[in-house]
């Protein structure tokens, strides 16, 4: 306390700011989990219910293809229902492009099961597997239509059966008009089906999986 020069008392206030105190050694709920997300989506592989939903889809195809190979068999080639039922889990697990030659690998390896000509699908299935995967990754909506099971079942059918066919002409020695002509029939007849297979089970698939 001071004395005025009138012998009066004077006070002196102190103004006290308040300082606001922060952890930083905390890191915020929305930053731990975002970095949470990210690690998770650098280590994902195949869950559980990727690899039990293609092996499923795989052993269905494998039946198909079994079934379909007793009515319809043109030069060595049967219609392979699997590449339906590979591009299904391609759409449905969206693969990396090495797990997707992964799928084609199985595909090819399931194939011998019911192939009339041994081996071609080791070379065959992986191509087409891997295109599908590739396709996927484009947008390809037509409004709210999705039309990637169509585009890359087709596509994919496509590449893998003249991929087949081209080898077995070419281990025949048949003449190379017959990819065009003869080998069509089956090849374009098989992607007609399968695209059309995969497209009625894709959405009613997706919606079962909450994907």
């Amino acid at each position: 306390m001071k004395m005025s020069e009138n012998g009066g008392p004077t006070t002196t206030s102190t103004t006290v700011t308040p300082v606001a105190v922060t952890d930083d050694s905390a890191p915020t709920t929305a930053g731990a989990s975002n970095r949470r997300v990210v690690a998770e989506q650098v280590r994902r592989g195949f869950s559980v219910r990727d690899l039990v939903l293609i092996a499923i889809l795989l052993a269905a195809g494998l039946v198909l293809k079994m079934a379909a190979g007793t009515i319809f068999t043109f030069g060595g080639m049967k219609p392979n229902f699997m590449i339906a039922m590979y591009c299904l889990a391609i759409l449905l697990t969206r693969p990396k492009p090495y797990q997707g030659i992964i799928i084609g690998l199985m595909t090819g390896i399931l194939c011998q099961l019911a192939t009339a000509v041994p081996l071609v699908n080791l070379v065959s299935e992986p191509v087409g597997a891997l295109a599908c995967t590739l396709l996927v990754m484009l947008p390809l909506q037509l409004g709210k239509f999705d039309a990637r099971p169509l585009v890359c079942t087709f596509l994919a059918t496509v590449l893998s059966g003249y991929i087949f066919a081209s080898i077995v002409v070419f281990m025949t020695g048949a003449a190379i008009g017959t990819l065009f002509t003869f080998y069509a029939v089956m090849v374009f007849g098989t992607a007609f089906f399968n695209c059309v297979i995969v497209q009625v089970l894709y959405i009613p698939l997706k919606k079962a999986l909450g994907l």
